[in-house]
């Protein structure tokens, strides 16, 4: 067993629903084969365990793992592709760097990049939109599988509007995605996810198939895009008469408990009824719609229709894969839209960005640090002398703590990341240090705040 010590801080409870942070200044938690056995204070628990390792993570915050719920792939290379909607970007920027990945080798290479920077920006657990190539996904998920992320993911298909290379069959894509779930589903911390790219490149056929792989892989989960842009949302009604864009998924028995949507900016009522009805959920990526200029995301609109929220980095429209930075952003739109925005503390934004995301990924076992669940953590150290570093030294508490560490934090004050209690090693610690290594010394108290 470990003994981590630090300030730890959470959301077991939904602060959107009346919950608040919890946050323990000198925390102990007692960590056995990944699990969570004991939390106390620090002093409390090492009365009781004496003997076992500590691991101290003092000076600085320990967090749950970040929750990534849209991410792609594909893109890590084309990000910063400014000044462009939709449409635009799409053609110009993601979907040549998509083609690319035909090449195995090329795939390889952006998959390694891929899952690092995820992993050095904190996230342990990501629902990310996969390649249009078998061979690529397979890469994908055999990286993540290395460094040991927790990943949904699965093919990308499209029959129609993209370029050549990206088009698939109905057969061909129930094929090769029942071929992919079958080597990486369920295996280790891997799980397929049927991946339309969206309504718009994808027709009824397309769509009939992603519905029969759904049902022919027990437990899969469905991801794509809905209502991000208006020129989009136009061309799918073109496309799909007399449908609403969640009707185009939803007739095909796509949309449940285990699907999320990624974006969903412009929703109808009737749209937002049906997302609660079903208990689907919506991956915000509010870097991504600033970006592209796709429109403000009504945060308030989905949580008073009951519809599960949390967030993504989207990556090649956003900024990067940092979900601190994406708690900002989400931050700042809600601010512009003045009364009609959600008011958004500190303690929310970490919700969104841990325990939303795991409870819309159907993951109990990870989004908080509650005795019971599995020890996925960051730990936030800024390099001394840093805005950040003055920041938290001089926080007047924890909840003031976190909110300067979304307001100021970046992956380079990311120390150390643990999955299931282990270091992720392809973490930079922020400080140009490695992984703290256990100690039977009980360390001097450093509490944030």
């Amino acid at each position: 067993m470990t003994l981590f010590r630090g300030t730890v801080l959470d959301t077991p409870d939904d602060p959107f629903t009346g919950g608040a942070l919890r946050a323990e200044a000198d925390a102990g938690l007692l960590v056995r084969a990944g699990v969570i056995v004991e939390r106390g204070s620090f002093a409390e628990l090492r009365g009781r365990h004496a003997e076992e390792d500590v691991v101290d993570l003092t000076g600085g915050l320990v967090l749950p793992g970040f929750v990534d719920t849209h991410v792609h792939f594909p893109q890590v290379r084309a990000i910063g592709g400014l000044g462009m909607p939709l449409m635009d970007w799409l053609e110009r920027c993601a979907l040549p760097e998509e083609v690319r990945l035909a090449d195995e080798h090329y795939a390889r290479a952006v998959a390694g990049e891929f899952i690092s920077g995820l992993a050095q920006a904190g996230t342990t657990t990501a629902l990310v939109f996969g390649a249009h190539f078998a061979g690529a996904v397979d890469a994908l998920f055999a990286e993540a599988a290395r460094v040991g992320l927790r990943l949904t993911s699965g093919l990308v298909v499209s029959d129609r509007l993209l370029p050549e290379e990206l088009l698939t069959t109905p057969q061909r894509a129930h094929d090769e995605g029942l071929a992919l779930a079958r080597r990486w589903h369920g295996v280790g911390r891997n799980r397929y996810a049927v991946t339309p790219r969206f309504s718009l490149s994808c027709g009824d056929a397309l769509l009939d198939s992603c519905g029969s792989l759904q049902r022919d892989v027990p437990g899969a989960w469905f991801t794509s895009h809905i209502n991000e842009n208006a020129v989009e949302i136009a061309t799918v009604a073109e496309l799909f008469p007399g449908c609403h864009y969640l009707d185009t998924y939803d007739r095909h028995d796509l949309i449940g408990r285990r699907s999320v949507l990624a974006h969903n900016v412009h929703p109808t009522d009737e749209e937002l009824q049906l997302l609660a009805h079903r208990g689907a959920s919506v991956a915000h990526c509010p870097t991504s719609n600033a970006a592209l200029g796709s429109g403000i995301f009504s945060l308030k609109r989905h949580l008073a229709s009951g519809v599960r929220v949390a967030l993504g980095s989207d990556v090649g429209a956003g900024t990067g894969f940092c979900l601190l930075k994406e708690g900002l952003q989400a931050y700042f739109l809600q601010q512009l839209l003045g009364g009609e925005g959600q008011q958004l503390a500190a303690a929310q934004l970490l919700h969104l960005a841990t325990a939303a995301g795991a409870e819309a990924l159907g993951l109990e076992e990870v989004g908080d640090l509650n005795v019971g669940k599995r020890f996925d953590a960051v730990w936030i150290r800024p390099r001394p002398g840093t805005t950040l570093d003055v920041g938290l030294r001089n926080a007047a508490g924890t909840e003031e703590a976190l909110a300067k560490a979304f307001a100021l934090g970046s992956p380079a004050d990311i120390d150390s990341v643990w999955i299931d209690g282990e270091p992720l090693h392809t973490v930079s610690a922020g400080g140009g240090s490695s992984t703290p290594a256990p100690t039977h010394r009980p360390p001097a108290a450093a509490p944030v705040g």
